[in-house]
């Protein structure tokens, strides 16, 4: 018979491998207080655009009279409206980092156009999921991913 040999167990560490960490920026900006929202924080979001006071009140499903009353008196909005605002204020930030003019912004948002078979168009501004689409399909322009 044979003789066996017999080695000794080794112990098996894995190598490790270490990589550099990668910094990540959030995704999205601290939420905003909209308890204390005022139209002030709003005049600044609207003057990134040129919209009009009534486009402005169509958008925020207010009446121009009472949008003049938050004006006359700085009050601070409700939250449905601040939310409103808030996506606005994306889609425009989003608006001038792809076309840098807020008149060539304003030209895309009048104008229709086919994005996967739904047409948007400015009165897509009017419903939070029309203000979503809008937002994303310039995100697609900003990555050349025409639709």
């Amino acid at each position: 018979m044979a003789k066996t040999r017999r080695y000794p167990k080794q112990e098996i560490i894995p190598p490790k491998i270490e990589e550099e960490q990668v910094p990540y920026m959030p995704a999205r900006k601290q939420p905003i207080s909209v308890a204390d929202f005022t139209y002030r924080k709003f005049k600044k979001i609207a003057d990134l655009v040129p919209f009009t006071q009534a486009e402005w009140a169509n958008i925020l499903h207010l009446s121009e009279r009472t949008l003049q009353r938050y004006a006359k008196n700085n009050s601070s909005f409700e939250g449905i409206y601040t939310d409103r605002i808030l996506d606005m204020q994306e889609l425009i930030e989003t608006g001038l980092d792809t076309f840098t003019d807020s008149g060539a912004l304003y030209r895309w948002l009048k104008k229709d156009k086919q994005v996967m078979g739904q047409a948007l168009n400015f009165e897509s501004l009017y419903s939070s999921r029309g203000i979503l689409e809008l937002t994303d399909q310039l995100s697609r322009i900003q990555y050349g991913v025409y639709t």
